[in-house]
């Protein structure tokens, strides 16, 4: 996927629930998208009796039991896309986060700088500026955090390796 972006889970679920494959393309898994549609397309032909189509069609509802073999599929389509739109949606806070840990990481000391900037990136400065002996910056946010949580509260994050 080359855009890299956050998805609404519930509009690819949605749109996958409306016309089999438009929930994947939404999410731009193109091959994805063909092989739900044709899976409910070959359901439909193979496993669902034409009276129960025709039925359908005329505005009669079919028999559960008819129809069944292609609701367990758009039912396994829809799920599939409110997963890969999750998954995709942590994959990207997780670059994002990432990127933002990249540009603004830890302060090293040099000679133009004060004392309240610590060279150690788990060190950070309380807000009066007088080194915080209980302050421990997240990995992953660079947020301070509370040492006696093994978590960040700020992004839920582990802290410990």
């Amino acid at each position: 996927m080359t855009d890299r972006s956050r998805r609404r889970p519930w509009l690819a679920a949605l749109l996958a629930f409306v016309v089999s494959g438009l929930g994947h393309a939404y999410l731009r898994h193109w091959a994805r998208a063909f092989a739900w549609y044709a899976a409910v397309t070959a359901t439909l032909v193979f496993f669902v009796p034409d009276a129960a189509v025709d039925r359908l069609v005329s505005g009669d509802p079919p028999p559960v039991a008819d129809v069944g073999p292609a609701l367990v599929v758009i039912a396994a389509s829809v799920i599939d896309a409110y997963v890969l739109a999750v998954r995709n949606n942590r994959e990207v806070e997780r670059e994002q986060r990432a990127a933002a840990s990249d540009w603004t990481g830890p302060r090293t000391r040099t000679a133009d700088t004060d004392d309240t900037e610590s060279a150690d990136p788990q060190r950070r400065t309380a807000g009066d500026g007088q080194a915080s002996p209980d302050a421990v910056a997240c990995p992953n946010c660079g947020r301070e955090t509370d040492p006696s949580f093994d978590f960040c509260q700020w992004c839920a994050e582990p802290t410990t390796e």
